[in-house]
């Protein structure tokens, strides 16, 4: 029988070098947070049967949202240093039922390569511990200040990474062992404990994020990995009826008309849908919502739209442009343009300036025109891996 592992995140930090007005790992990468690429990489991995997070409970609303819909138990909350955060992991493992292996990782550290978590596992057959690291290429200085004071032999060095995997019981008692002191990883903490810790040859491209010029440096090397780009086009119309508001790109809009429609008739969600779709392949808004299912009659279209971004997301991509016009004589779309680019970028997981919503009308010709329904038409630009 495999021996269960379970992954510890640690994601208590407050990333106070990065200096951004929240923690990195809640900051966009590429259209997730960091937190959520770095927790995906472990659930992902089929050796891998379970995540915990540690956090700051002060940013309990960011983790929430950066996680949502990943089914993950509650988070444990961190102490006053990572050594403390990941005891307090650790504890919380051992009280819901310690796994025979933990992975302990940096939040911080999202380009994690599937086959490295394999590696450090495999490792584990034989070894206490083991721990991701890349050998040292750089010739290393000693210095006083600004001046040279001496090389240092690089023969043998390496630069510590994470996941730092370990057999569960003995690293719970050397973390307990440990308390209070300010070991700089999870290896050293097992190193003072007598347990013997292999090393595992990682990439350089599992860098800890810890400045704006890492977080650019990783939304590169996303970028690179999702050359496909492909863009889709949708259109949708629905037609006036009676009521006192229509539901336009998720906002409802007091109008002297409501829309027609088997769901909330929302034409601008609609057409962004179909648009997403179009540029998966992945036919039409009703060959994934039949307007004869009862089950989405009155739906919110929201409901539509994050099924299309997930679609996206399950094949490894990212949406990187959604552009809605809405077309109408009434009612007046304007003062509510930002609200309706902020409410699709919701919805779709991206950042707002990623959406742009237009309005104009047809000079009075045609259906629109005559102020008989609403029309709607949707450009999206989605990236996919090669």
């Amino acid at each position: 029988m495999a021996p269960t592992c379970i992954a510890l995140i640690v994601a208590g930090g407050s990333g106070q070098r990065f200096g951004a007005e929240r923690p990195k790992q809640y900051l966009d990468l590429a259209g997730k947070p960091v937190l959520r690429r770095t927790v995906e990489a472990f659930l992902n991995h089929p050796q891998v049967g379970g995540v915990r997070v540690v956090i700051d409970p002060a940013w309990r609303n960011a983790y929430d949202a950066a996680v949502a819909g990943l089914g993950l138990p509650d988070p444990v909350a961190g102490g006053s240093c990572r050594q403390d955060s990941v005891r307090n992991g650790l504890e919380a493992l051992a009280s819901a039922g310690a796994p025979d292996l933990v992975l302990i990782h940096d939040a911080a550290r999202p380009l994690i390569a599937n086959a490295t978590i394999g590696t450090v596992i495999a490792a584990l057959e034989t070894a206490q511990g083991a721990i991701a690291a890349v050998p040292v290429a750089d010739t290393l200085k000693r210095g006083a200040g600004s001046t040279i004071t001496g090389t240092v032999d690089r023969d043998g060095l390496w630069r510590a990474q994470t996941p730092q995997g370990f057999r569960f019981p003995a690293i719970l008692e050397a973390h307990r062992a440990a308390a209070g002191l300010s070991l700089t990883d999870d290896a050293a903490v097992a190193e003072r404990a007598g347990l013997a810790v292999a090393l595992v040859p990682s990439k350089e491209d599992n860098f800890k994020v810890t400045t704006p010029d890492d977080l650019a440096r990783a939304t590169r090397k996303l970028m690179s990995d999702l050359w496909d780009v492909r863009t889709g086009s949708g259109f949708d119309v629905h037609r006036f009826t009676d009521g006192d508001f229509v539901t336009l790109c998720g906002l409802r809009v007091p109008h002297s008309h409501g829309l027609e429609g088997h769901s909330d008739a929302d034409v601008g969600l609609h057409a962004l849908t179909d648009a997403i779709l179009g540029a998966l392949a992945a036919g039409d808004i009703g060959s994934h919502f039949p307007p004869t299912d009862p089950r989405w009659r009155g739906a919110d279209s929201a409901r539509f739209l994050r099924h299309a971004a997930d679609l996206v997301a399950e094949r490894g991509g990212v949406i990187a442009h959604a552009d809605v016009t809405i077309i109408c004589e009434r009612p007046k779309v304007g003062p509510h343009r930002a609200a309706m680019a902020e409410r699709i970028a919701q919805i779709l997981g991206i950042e707002t300036g990623r959406v742009g919503v237009k309005a104009t009308t047809t000079e009075q010709l045609g259906f629109t025109g005559r102020r008989e329904g609403i029309a709607a038409q949707a450009v999206a630009t989605i990236r996919l891996p090669g």
